[in-house]
């Protein structure tokens, strides 16, 4: 029914850290400290290195949010202070810090964002030197020093303080990064895209991609001021796309979150093509090309139903996890799968990178409506969905649902009525004030119902 949260993390939720921008634990002294626990751990457990290279190195990139200026030079001042060295890449979409971390062989990388969360809000998320995310273990050591003030007494002085530098060519690099995951001799010419950057991360790498594969592009929300990412635009605002494909008359839409590491598409007919759609045109592609890990598709709890009948009438399986790439992505890497996603848009192909990417994501399905000539519209149909009911509501605490008797009580009735066909999920977010709650069925109405009457108590209990 429901996902407990683990109580003893302060500061890491299941994607970094994240809260209103200048305030704790988003604020400039704890990205200082965050910045030299950083530094410690990293320099003990970083990319390896001969006994007389030079000393550990860290990435930092961000979003386009006002705030990301205050927390690099913060999160720089720590890392700084520990002796480690700091390269600021600038406005880069987050796949883009994982991939230029692993590029120039650095120890660790930050992205300094909040995703698909309002401008106010940021967050800090790591990198491993490989490109991957923290485990649980490596992101609690962090946290314990932050705390703990272990590390007060290691005051690097004179020579031993780190530097900074930027580079130019980050951009570039990821550039033609991501177009090295199309194939070569393939193009866009003749292909008509509309693209919404939501403001952020994306708004040059983007539409740069798509351009030199020869689309001909309509681009909006690609002006980002520090204020106006994910305002009424990107993946959250799916109608936004709908409405530029339409008046356009573009063939494909494509619309990221603030860090583009999601991406939603929309058909040629203006109608959103969402996360489990997208998985399984890829999945099923990749079935037809032999080219799909253990015949296996990995999702989250959070995914239709509907995906795992398309899926088995193709010989293969979803294997379900949590919600939150990150949980994806360990099932991933443990099992060696290659593609798996959520619902809500962040895909990973494991062929071309170590995170959810949302540009790499789009040039996959541009690939097949390319290799097979069919329109996205026909593409989608692979996947009939069950009727889902979701309700995001805001909430001001997060005690345990087994706490709320009226909530769990209505919980159980819905469960009864669905009577094993269908299946109710209630959990709180873990970057939002928000709980979740999905509700999927064989009957819209019936499963409307239900969500209805469980958000209202809800709302009485726990409601903002």
């Amino acid at each position: 029914m429901s996902q407990p949260s683990d109580p003893s993390r302060k500061l890491f939720g299941t994607d970094g850290i994240r809260g209103v921008a200048n305030l704790e634990p988003v604020t400039a002294e704890t990205a200082l400290r965050l910045g030299r626990a950083a530094a410690h751990v990293f320099t003990q457990h970083g990319a390896p290195r001969a006994s007389n290279s030079s000393r550990p190195t860290i990435v930092i990139g961000k979003d386009t949010r006002v705030s990301g200026y205050m927390l690099e030079n913060a999160l720089a001042a720590g890392v700084m202070s520990l002796g480690a060295n700091v390269i600021f890449i600038g406005p880069l979409p987050t796949p883009g810090v994982a991939y230029i971390t692993r590029s120039l062989r650095a120890d660790a990388g930050i992205v300094l964002s909040a995703s698909h969360n309002p401008y106010e809000d940021n967050g800090i998320k790591f990198f491993r030197h490989d490109g991957y995310k923290l485990d649980d273990a490596v992101e609690r050591r962090i946290e314990h020093l932050v705390f703990s003030g272990e590390i007060e007494t290691v005051r690097p002085t004179a020579g031993e303080i780190g530097r900074a530098k930027r580079i130019d060519d980050a951009l570039g690099r990821y550039v033609e990064f991501a177009k090295a995951s199309f194939p070569k001799g393939m193009t866009l010419e003749g292909m008509h895209i509309a693209v919404d950057c939501a403001n952020g991360a994306a708004y040059k790498s983007t539409p740069c991609v798509l351009r030199e594969l020869g689309a001909r592009l309509t681009v909006d929300h690609h002006t980002p001021d520090g204020r106006n990412i994910n305002t009424q635009c990107g993946s959250t605002y799916p109608e936004e796309i709908s409405r530029l494909v339409k008046a356009s008359g573009a063939s494909v839409g494509i619309s990221h979150d603030g860090d583009a590491d999601r991406v939603l598409l929309c058909d040629e007919n203006g109608e959103v093509v969402d996360g489990d759609e997208i998985l399984a045109i890829a999945a099923i592609d990749a079935m037809r090309r032999g080219s799909l890990s253990r015949n296996t598709l990995v999702a989250t709890v959070m995914s239709n139903f509907g995906l795992d009948e398309a899926l088995r009438g193709h010989g293969a399986r979803v294997l379900r996890t949590a919600v939150g790439d990150r949980y994806v992505i360990e099932a991933m890497v443990r099992e060696n799968y290659n593609i798996g996603g959520e619902q809500s848009g962040h895909m990973i192909f494991r062929d071309f990178g170590t995170t959810g990417d949302g540009l790499v994501a789009a040039l996959q399905i541009l690939r097949i409506v390319v290799e097979t000539g069919k329109p996205l519209s026909e593409l989608k149909s692979c996947l009939s969905k069950y009727p889902q009911a979701q309700r995001n509501l805001r909430v001001n605490r997060k005690p345990p649902i087994k706490d709320l008797p009226a909530v769990v009580q209505l919980v159980d009735e819905a469960e009864r009525d669905l009577a094993g066909e269908g299946r109710v999920l209630l959990r709180y977010s873990g970057t939002e004030p928000k709980v979740r709650l999905l509700i999927e069925g064989r009957n819209a109405d019936q499963i409307n119902t239900h969500a209805d009457r469980i958000a209202q108590a809800l709302r009485a209990e726990i409601g903002a």
